[in-house]
């Protein structure tokens, strides 16, 4: 049995779970998200939780068992606490601001790199070397974040470029002196 699977999503309050057949529906404070799982998943909403049961013990039931019950999870967190990746500009001249709701990012380019949020996606710019990446679906936030990241991604040799705020770039050793 799969121990992610079997433990039931727990709903709370100022969350309204629908789920019609295959579709999960949540709604909270911070947005709605809605999505379509696989069709031999069962899922139900049953007092203030949410069961997800597999048809059969077949390895593929097996491993969409816990996958769904983990979407299901990160829906039901998203609306309720929402999503946040941060990131961080590393190099000289390198800097993010925020025009209405796009990012402006000067990286080095000989233009500013412009870059319009998808529906449920907020940027903000705490500082000019600093972008937050905030949402209710945590997919979304990561693949955004990517994204950005993808941009300029950091170099080994000095460490310049868009990186996530806890990532550690393995540095390589310049060219030794030649003879």
């Amino acid at each position: 049995m799969s121990r992610i699977g079997k433990l039931p999503v727990k709903v709370p309050q100022g969350v309204e779970v629908k789920v019609e057949g295959n579709t999960v529906t949540v709604k909270g404070p911070k947005g709605t998200i809605s999505r379509v799982f696989h069709k031999d998943m069962k899922i139900k909403c049953e007092d203030s939780q949410i069961v997800v049961e597999r048809p059969s013990d077949d390895n593929m039931h097996k491993a969409l068992h816990g996958l769904t019950r983990s979407l299901i999870f990160n829906m039901v967190n998203g609306v309720t606490s929402g999503y946040e990746k941060s990131l961080t500009l590393e190099g000289v001249g390198y800097r993010a601001a925020k025009q209405g709701k796009k990012l402006v990012l000067t990286v080095g380019y000989s233009h500013p790199v412009e870059i319009e949020p998808p529906e449920g996606i907020e940027f903000e710019v705490p500082a000019p070397n600093k972008i937050s990446v905030k949402g209710v679906d945590k997919e979304l936030v990561g693949q955004v974040a990517a994204n950005i990241r993808k941009v300029r991604e950091p170099e080994p040799y000095k460490g310049k470029g868009i990186r996530y705020e806890n990532e550690v770039v393995r540095r390589k050793v310049g060219k030794a002196g030649a003879k």
